[in-house]
């Protein structure tokens, strides 16, 4: 049924090939997807780049996780409103100023939420994050893969879930262009620098501080991307 994902982009490769194996009807609501263990063996990738996958088909409504359970092809999506809309503000350089700055808005409020909510669970988890983020940089990655984790988790540090689907949709909707700003060993390494100045407001349980670091994260990146 599936098979091996060799080109670059490859969690992109096994988004599409999932998407298409729906479409045809070979897999089919309620359907239970192998583990990330067995899929990464059959796509010959690695198992980080089946979880971005499983990742970006969950905020697309595409698939849910059942802890302790396995994950599951969703039995009603909302790929089919998703994908229009992030077609079209990718398109349109107006609306992409306007997504940043619904991203100032909401992203630097998560930060702050993140400070006064996150549990130590959550702490371990972006710490390890970063550790992966800054090997990947340092063995020539971008560390998209790892940015995306970082802002999930932090997502899920509110304990909110509606602000962390909200936020998986947004990570969705500039992946591309999240790739793009991440090239080069110094935009990656910024990324990082940002993110390990978040998470320190975050540790020392400081809202303000988090919500100021998560904003200059955000005109950073827009700076780098739409002001070019």
């Amino acid at each position: 049924m599936f098979k091996p994902i060799k080109k670059t982009r490859i969690y992109e490769k096994i988004v599409d090939e999932i998407k298409d194996l729906i479409n045809q009807g070979r897999l089919k609501g309620g359907d239970q997807l192998p583990t990330e263990r067995k899929l990464s063996e059959t796509f010959k990738v690695s198992r980080t780049c089946v979880r971005e996958a499983f990742r970006i088909l969950e905020s697309q409504g595409l698939l849910e996780s059942r802890p302790g359970n396995g994950t599951y092809i969703a039995n009603n999506t909302i790929d089919s409103l998703i994908q229009p809309l992030a077609s079209f503000i990718l398109k349109e350089k107006d609306y992409q100023i306007e997504l940043f700055e619904m991203r100032r808005l909401l992203e630097s409020q998560l930060a702050y939420l993140a400070a006064e909510r996150a549990t130590p669970e959550n702490m371990t988890k972006m710490e390890k994050i970063l550790r992966r983020q800054a090997e990947q940089i340092a063995n020539g990655e971008t560390g998209l893969d790892s940015d995306s984790d970082f802002h999930h988790a932090l997502a899920e540090a509110t304990n909110n879930r509606i602000l962390l689907h909200i936020i998986d949709t947004i990570i969705e909707f500039l992946a591309e262009s999240r790739e793009s700003y991440l090239l080069g060993e110094e935009r990656a390494k910024k990324s990082l620098a940002h993110h390990k100045k978040i998470f320190s407001a975050i540790k020392k349980g400081d809202g303000e501080l988090a919500a100021q670091a998560m904003r200059e994260h955000i005109e950073d990146v827009e700076k780098t991307l739409v002001d070019t």
